[in-house]
């Protein structure tokens, strides 16, 4: 899954993270975070759906930091609520594209 170098700078914004050095993992985690909130919730574009661009920040703050294993019980809602909106996007139940 490709990366955008804008996604890449809002996580590092995120971090606080001002050396190059890891982008290439941050990348890696950063794609390895979209596959997992797709799977959950369906397609989405992470540069124009700003929930799962949040979502997506968040889960690879917690693998950044090796706890993983928290995040999906302290978003759940979120994810939850992102699974919804992209449903009703997707059968036509919602006008929003982005949420």
């Amino acid at each position: 899954m490709e990366v955008s170098d804008d996604l890449l700078k809002k996580f590092k914004e995120r971090m606080h993270i001002s050396h190059n050095s890891e982008d290439s993992n941050l990348k890696e985690l950063l794609s390895f975070s979209i596959a997992d909130l797709q799977e959950k919730c369906g397609l989405f574009n992470v540069d124009e759906h700003f929930m799962a661009r949040e979502l997506v920040i968040e889960r690879t703050r917690y693998a950044y930091n090796d706890s993983i294993e928290f995040f999906n019980e302290n978003f759940q809602s979120q994810i939850t609520s992102l699974g919804f909106s992209l449903y009703l996007v997707e059968s036509g139940e919602s006008d929003e594209v982005s949420v």
